[in-house]
This record gives C-alpha cells, structure tokens and sequence, in this order.
C-alpha cells in the first residue's frame, strides 16, 4: 500500500519493537503517532525524529486514551496503518511452591494488558480506517503482536501465553470481520529478541538465549521485526495470517 499522505499508530512505540517500527514508517515518510505510557521516552523520541512524529500518552487499554491517539493521527493525516506492539510479561504458576492457587487478579491484569489492549486498538483504529478512501485497495492494515508463546509457554508463562494465544484466535476473525471494509489484519509472533527486557539479563543468559535459535544462532533485532512490518504494508495478500519470526526456534517446557 502506497503510504504517501498517511498517518499510523505505533503502540508501545517508545521502545523495542514499536520503536523500530516507528524509526522504518518515518524513514518511509509517514506520520506517526507514538503511543505510549506516560513515564516512556515517547515525548524525547519524538522531539528526535522530527516533525513526522508525535507521541500521546495512552494506556492501550483505555477508550479515552487510545481514542485521542487515533484523533491525533487522524488531524495529521488519513490514519491507514496500525501496529500494536504494546504488552507486558509476567511470571505465574497455576499453584505456587506451596500449592496455593495463583493470583487471578495478576493473571487477568496480563491478559488484560495483552489482549483487550490490543482489540481495543484495532476497534478503534479500525473504525477511523473505514472514512478512507482505498488506496491500492485497501483503507488500512492492522498488524498486531502476538509471540510463539502462542503455542509454545514455559511454564510460569500462563497470562502471557493465554493472551498471545488469544491474538492468534483473533487474526483470521478480525481480517474476515473487516475484509468488507478493505482492511487488512495480519500478527507478528517475535520468538526471542533484543528488547529492553532482555537487556535487564547478564550478558551470558542473552548469549544462551541466543545460542537456542537454530539460525541464526542470535537472538532477533528489533529492525527484523519492523522490516516484516513494513513488508506486510506492502504486500496485499498477506491478510489473516500469523507469522513467525522466530529463526526456527521450538521454545522448551523451561
């Protein structure tokens, strides 16, 4: 899709795999509104990347927030590209050491994070998409973020993995529910990549980490994300799909 004359949201776009997503869309002259917590480094990327981007503070699971994130990138520009990078982890067994249950309320603060957080940006953005008129076909493209914890949670990953499951679910429905719309809907399942939180490891836990992908034998960078991002942008036939980009990874039971 020609992205001339366009705006997008990158959510959790401060960091990781939103921010090479967001540094690639504004490489490609697109207007991006970085949409993020309030205590991220949004407003200085911004500031750096220039008069294309613009950060809102927004909790991807608040209507009001996200709804004037939407509203900023709309004033910029006709809103064609979403990319929900935004989630957290966290760790929980179904019982503790002791044998006692685990916490529900953790366990559906993560999928609520995760996984309402994500379809509440595609409703949102999904409906500002339907006022644009098709260019190449389509009005939009929603690319969320799922992981191969999809299919293959450790143990202690149970939230995380719950609602990464529950994105995959949600990708062919989304695309057939939208396809009417001309808009598309594809996922991304990132296997294990130099994110801020692996950054937090030692040096030797992220070499071994790395030394389990298959190959490349590294861990993933976050530019390999965003430049599958900007592929699915331009590739029209790549709708209802999830893909891995995991380097042939099968995660262990932990």
């Amino acid at each position: 899709m020609n992205l001339e004359n366009s705006s997008a949201i990158v959510t959790g776009g401060a960091s990781g795999l939103g921010l090479a997503t967001v540094r690639r869309l504004v490489q490609q002259g697109v207007n991006v509104v970085i949409a993020d917590l309030p205590a991220s480094n949004g407003a200085e990327l911004a500031q750096e990347l220039g008069d294309l981007a613009q950060f809102v503070p927004a909790d991807v699971t608040s209507e009001a927030e996200m709804s004037e994130a939407v509203a900023a990138a709309v004033r910029r520009a006709p809103l064609r590209v979403l990319v929900n990078c935004a989630g957290r982890g966290g760790a929980l067994r179904i019982l503790d050491k002791e044998g006692n249950p685990g916490a529900q309320e953790f366990y559906e603060n993560i999928v609520r994070i995760n996984l309402f957080g994500t379809f509440n940006a595609l409703r949102l953005a999904a409906a500002a998409m339907t006022q644009n008129q098709p260019v190449d076909g389509d009005r939009g493209v929603c690319i969320l973020t799922s992981s191969v914890a999809a299919w293959e949670g450790q143990v202690g990953q149970i939230p995380y993995a719950s609602a990464k499951a529950g994105i995959v679910g949600m990708t062919i429905v989304a695309a057939r529910d939208l396809a009417q719309r001309a808009i598309r809907v594809a996922t991304i399942a990132p296997g294990i990549f130099d994110t801020p939180i692996l950054a937090r490891l030692p040096e030797n836990v992220r070499e071994s980490l790395g030394a389990s992908v298959p190959h490349p034998a590294r861990l993933g960078q976050p530019d390999e994300f965003a430049r599958l991002a900007m592929h699915i942008l331009d590739n029209p036939m790549i709708n209802g799909e999830t893909i891995r980009l995991d380097g042939a990874i099968r995660m262990q039971p932990r």
